[in-house]
């Protein structure tokens, strides 16, 4: 009889850009129980668009996914549009940011920063 592994799914990824970036800029704010909050809001060119701000607490109704000495808080209502999304960082020509992967995306604006379900 072979034994069967439990896999528990993690609701959200961050990348290993991201985890870097987000632990330079806790150290840099002095508050080592900031988290990332990731949120989604309607608007943008093609609908919905992704918001990123910092948590001292997380609500009862939040997600905390926790990443070793980081961690990302989500809404309830944003949850269901990131779900299986990944969190990453990019430096580039027209600057810095923290982005969405999300494979819920139908539709994604040029920038990246609004999409569709």
């Amino acid at each position: 009889m072979s034994g069967a592994e439990s896999f528990v799914p993690t609701p959200m990824m961050l990348s290993e850009a991201a985890r870097k970036r987000l632990q330079a800029l806790i150290k840099d704010e002095g508050k080592p129980g900031l988290k990332l909050r990731v949120y989604v809001t309607g608007g943008g060119c093609s609908g919905f668009q992704y918001g990123f701000d910092f948590a001292d607490a997380v609500g009862e109704d939040d997600t905390l996914i926790e990443f070793g000495e980081v961690a990302l808080v989500i809404d309830e209502l944003s949850y269901q549009y990131l779900v299986g999304s990944t969190v990453d960082y990019e430096e580039g020509l027209a600057g810095a940011r923290f982005l969405v992967q999300n494979p819920n995306a139908t539709t994604t604006c040029g920038c990246g920063a609004s999409f569709m379900v």
